[in-house]
């Protein structure tokens, strides 16, 4: 298996439990074991009639619908494989090169031409930067040319029923995705994702697609599966709705010296410390020594060495996307470069 592939699965996994806390987020996946079972069917009486009844009872559903489409149901070994297999970890020299290529920069400069009205208009209604919108759905799906082959119904009903330590959380998205199927007309066996179930060209799993996407082309659907003028507004609204700030900064290279730096690295990503008060821990912030907002120390490990930034509100914001310092700085910079190639900046 390549070390896209592998990873890919990693940046899904960890997706789910950032989305999932009221975001598009992030996995977090373990070992633990998953149900056995040699059916590749859901049971009607213990796994189906239950939810069917919880579902009918909340919502209203037909029930004989329901228990059609779930009846329809394939359990799925690759999904239960993929979830149970413990996080790889990669450390930052290893993972930038993934996302930080030529094709991927060249892609987003023409992804970014091709939607220049689409992108400028949600930069002023969202205020999040064109770059940062077109470097999450680069990274997400390869400008939506990498959406996952996975069934959305399968894998959420694999996952809800057949592994116990999360069955909570994924029970809870297969209801989102039937009422999502419902409210947005998909041929509910249909749609295709991650096999974690996240959808479309911005990867939004399904409460995150029914809480934060938005119908920005003004047709009447909010259409993240293929509609990209929709994945660039709802793209934009999540971020805003988790805290973007307009003209903000996302991160700002730093140094250390000493060991009390360690202190401000372990305390996360969520901004903590004024930047204006990380000099008392042996940091020094290029740019804003006498920057009161708050920030957080980011270390990165390379091959020989570390390198540390101070991540801002907007770099937390990305993480929200996906809670990981690796997945916000590969966004950040990758949106850097983008936006060279797209004002013909060289260097």
């Amino acid at each position: 298996m390549s070390m896209f592939r592998r990873l890919a699965k990693w940046l899904h996994r960890t997706r789910q439990s950032v989305l999932w806390i009221g975001s598009i987020g992030l996995l977090a996946c373990s070992g633990a074991p998953v149900q056995s079972g040699t059916s590749d069917r859901l049971d009607p009486d213990t796994e189906i009639a239950p939810f069917v009844s919880e579902l009918v009872s909340r919502h209203g559903f037909e029930p004989e619908r329901l228990e059609r489409i779930l009846g329809g149901v394939r359990v799925r070994p690759d999904v239960l494989e993929a979830i149970a297999r413990p996080a790889e970890s990669l450390d930052w020299y290893q993972y930038r090169p993934i996302f930080l290529t030529e094709t991927r920069i060249a892609r987003g400069e023409k992804f970014w031409r091709a939607h220049a009205d689409t992108l400028a208009a949600a930069s002023r209604e969202y205020g999040v930067s064109a770059e940062i919108i077109v470097a999450i759905i680069g990274v997400e799906t390869l400008y939506g040319t990498r959406k996952g082959k996975h069934l959305v119904l399968d894998s959420l009903a694999t996952l809800a029923f057949r592994y116990p330590r999360r069955s909570k959380f994924f029970r809870s998205e297969l209801e989102q995705f039937l009422l999502l199927a419902q409210q947005e007309g998909f041929n509910t066996p249909k749609v295709k994702g991650s096999y974690a179930g996240a959808m479309g060209i911005p990867q939004f799993i399904s409460s995150s697609y029914r809480r934060y996407a938005v119908d920005f082309d003004g047709d009447g659907v909010r259409d993240l599966l293929g509609s990209d003028t929709d994945a660039i507004g709802s793209v934009a609204n999540y971020l805003k709705k988790h805290g973007w700030q307009r003209d903000g900064a996302v991160a700002l290279p730093a140094s250390v010296s000493g060991d009390k730096y360690k202190a401000l690295v372990k305390k996360g990503m969520k901004p903590n410390t004024p930047v204006s008060d990380m000099h008392n821990f042996g940091v020094v912030v290029l740019y804003a020594s006498d920057n009161e907002s708050p920030g957080a120390l980011i270390e990165l490990t390379n091959k020989n060495d570390s390198e540390h930034w101070v991540g801002l509100q907007n770099f937390y914001a990305i993480t929200r996307y996906n809670h990981s310092s690796l997945y916000a700085m590969a966004v950040f910079q990758l949106a850097r470069e983008i936006r060279k190639r797209y004002s013909g900046v060289e260097g």
